[in-house]
């Protein structure tokens, strides 16, 4: 739990100093029918301390003044008469940046949680209160699981409480809205959650850590969530981990998979921690992977 009682001081910190200067973002991306909303809540960089599994000579070349680049995104999409939400970082910029691209709060039919990590489901709540109260919350059977259990809980140390407590606070005050499910496997879609979107397991980074992907036309992108942090060098080393990681070992496995399915298939994809645009394509690259975001 010392991982996670570290992110919660960190990203807090980074909260903090963000609200000096506004950094927010919204983009627009077409998926066929769909659009797709980037809504930034704002960028900053991130310690090589983070770094698990980096060699001297890998932050060298990558890492050379001891930051990574990295940013904290969510995104909504408009899609067959619904508009749709897909996690809402920790809040900050995120009712601005939903102004930027005219939809009301009240708007949102859904919210897809990738995990419940506070910079995921921070915007959720403001001051105790619903922001979303037509709102269908979607969360994995194993997060949920995991961020409810009081035995965790009691794992963690006080920082690291915070985050299990405002996932309970979440799931208590969304009530019935909150909608269990068990992701496909990657490759292996058996149901959707909407029409055009489904979700796919990638557990590692939290227990129920989940994708999902948006089809229309033929066309593909795939929300990724946290399965990468660290672009400039968990791309050409997937190896690499991060102390966000509650099974580093299990993260590194998907990590490696998922960017072997998405270049292998040709499938864009959309990251929570990558700096904005915050999309683009992978593709294979000597040892491992090159990222080329979208203009």
């Amino acid at each position: 739990m010392k991982k996670l009682a570290f992110l919660f001081i960190l990203v807090a910190a980074i909260s903090i100093s963000a609200k000096d200067k506004d950094t927010s973002l919204v983009k627009t991306f077409n998926i066929g029918e769909y659009k797709l909303y980037l809504l930034s809540d704002f960028t900053s960089t991130g310690s090589k301390d983070l770094l698990i599994g980096a060699s001297d000579e890998m932050l060298k070349k990558y890492v050379p003044d001891g930051s990574y680049p990295t940013a904290i995104n969510c995104f909504a999409m408009r899609m067959q008469g619904k508009t749709i939400l897909i996690d809402t970082g920790l809040g900050t910029n995120l009712l601005k940046n939903l102004a930027k691209v005219k939809i009301d709060p009240k708007e949102i039919s859904a919210v897809l949680i990738t995990h419940m990590h506070f910079d995921h489901i921070g915007g959720l709540l403001k001051d105790g209160k619903v922001v979303f109260p037509n709102a269908d919350i979607y969360i994995s059977k194993p997060e949920h699981a995991y961020w409810t259990s009081e035995k965790e809980m009691t794992k963690a140390n006080d920082a690291a409480q915070g985050g299990f407590k405002l996932a309970v606070d979440v799931v208590k005050a969304y009530g019935q809205k909150v909608h269990l499910f068990t992701p496909n496997e990657l490759g292996k879609i058996k149901e959707n959650l909407f029409e055009g979107i489904s979700a796919i397991a990638a557990y590692g980074h939290t227990p129920g850590h989940t994708l999902y992907m948006i089809e229309s036309n033929n066309e593909k992108l795939l929300v990724w969530g946290d399965i990468a942090h660290a672009m400039i060098i968990q791309m050409p080393y997937p190896d690499v981990a991060l102390k966000y990681d509650v099974d580093s070992k299990k993260a590194v496995t998907t990590r490696n998979k998922v960017l072997k399915y998405v270049s292998d298939n040709k499938i864009p994809i959309a990251g929570m921690h990558i700096v904005p645009p915050a999309a683009g394509t992978i593709e294979a690259s000597g040892k491992g992977y090159s990222f080329t975001p979208f203009k």
